[in-house]
């Protein structure tokens, strides 16, 4: 460690940078926090800062990173030019990216990454010539904010364009909203990759993502079956890290179809469908984005025990019954229950004849969560 660097400041203190301290106490480094929420996960491991605090945060800290991509971009400009305090990684324009869902898809294109065809929204009228040009059914989706699900409409019918309209047509006064073509696809895949300031990438493999209400629920690690869609994810991630020059974990979700993968959306973080990482990869996404910020080298991506992680939503199941189940892992998040939540996650990982079993025991503890 250079003696030079300490404290890693993070925006956000959500379990996502709970999770990212988890990973920085073990190689010397400790974190602070800048976050408005009360009481939130990361405060177990370090101080938080409210906005307000900004500059106080700003002193305790050496180094910048995030845990939430909707970060405002302002403030990671800001932190982004101290470069007497090692500078914001990954980028601000990582964030402008991943914020306006019509510049992401319109930067995959410009990368030759293949996305579901869309067109941008400002009026009613263009709905409807969305359904002509798009055909139903069709995703109308607000193009800034929006995640596990909100700000979307599913346009099956002409019948419904009012609906919709009506539903999202307000968030059009702040930016455009996007449609989306609908596309046959067989499952959501993702992947992880980890670029370093000197420019090294490594992989995470890809992993099988279900979601339910638009929330992930359930992470297979590795994904069956994907060897032939390797090197397509891989390639398109690169491009985006090369071209944003990113530094840290980055994650692509994408969708598998016929013809190959379609890139859904990035997260300029480290992402719910790598969780499994921290038991089943020999360097967990966490500590490889630790790694990234602090300038040390990057660990090994491998698989050292295939995983399956479930997310805790709503409601926490009896932790004793979770752990009861042999090859489970149990992560709390310190968060009050709320429907929709991500509130925990449970990884299961025999890694033989009994890991179907165990899954299923798992989930039967969170059917009513």
């Amino acid at each position: 460690m250079t003696n030079s660097l300490h404290t890693i400041g993070i925006l956000g203190g959500g379990q996502l940078g709970m999770m990212l301290a988890e990973a920085a106490l073990p190689l010397g480094y400790r974190c602070v926090f800048l976050e408005d929420a009360d009481n939130p996960p990361a405060a177990l491991y370090g101080q938080v800062f409210k906005t307000h605090e900004l500059d106080a945060f700003i002193s305790a800290s050496d180094v910048f990173t995030l845990e939430f991509e909707n970060t405002p971009v302002d403030t990671a400009r800001k932190l982004g030019e101290l470069t007497d305090k090692g500078g914001l990684f990954p980028p601000a324009r990582a964030l402008e990216v991943a914020q306006d869902r019509l510049n992401e898809k319109t930067l995959f294109n410009q990368l030759d990454i293949a996305t579901v065809p869309f067109m941008a929204v400002h009026t009613l009228d263009d709905i409807k010539t969305a359904a002509d040009t798009l055909g139903l059914p069709l995703v109308l989706k607000t193009s800034r904010g929006g995640y596990d699900g909100k700000g979307q409409f599913v346009l099956k019918s002409v019948d419904t364009i009012s609906d919709a309209w009506a539903t999202l047509g307000d968030a059009t006064k702040s930016a455009p909203l996007i449609a989306e073509g609908f596309i046959n696809f067989s499952r959501e895949v993702s992947i992880i990759a980890v670029r370093s300031k000197a420019g090294e990438i490594r992989y995470y493999p890809l992993v099988e993502n279900v979601h339910t209400s638009g929330i992930l629920a359930k992470t297979t690690a590795p994904a069956a079956d994907t060897e032939h869609l390797t090197a397509q994810a891989q390639s398109n991630i690169k491009k985006l890290l090369e071209h944003l020059d990113y530094v840290g974990v980055m994650a692509l979700e994408l969708f598998v179809t016929d013809d190959g993968v379609l890139a859904n959306e990035i997260a300029p973080r480290v992402h719910n469908s790598g969780h499994w990482s921290i038991e089943g990869a020999h360097c967990s996404q966490f500590e490889n984005h630790i790694r990234t910020v602090a300038g040390l080298p990057l660990g090994d991506t491998a698989v050292s025990h295939p995983s399956v992680m479930l997310n805790v939503i709503g409601k926490y199941p009896n932790s004793a019954d979770v752990l009861a189940i042999d090859g489970v892992h149990y992560h709390h998040y310190h968060k009050s229950e709320r429907d929709g939540r991500k509130i925990a996650h449970i990884t299961v990982m025999t890694g033989d004849e009994r890991q179907a079993d165990a899954v299923a025991k798992a989930e039967s503890l969170l059917v009513n969560c």
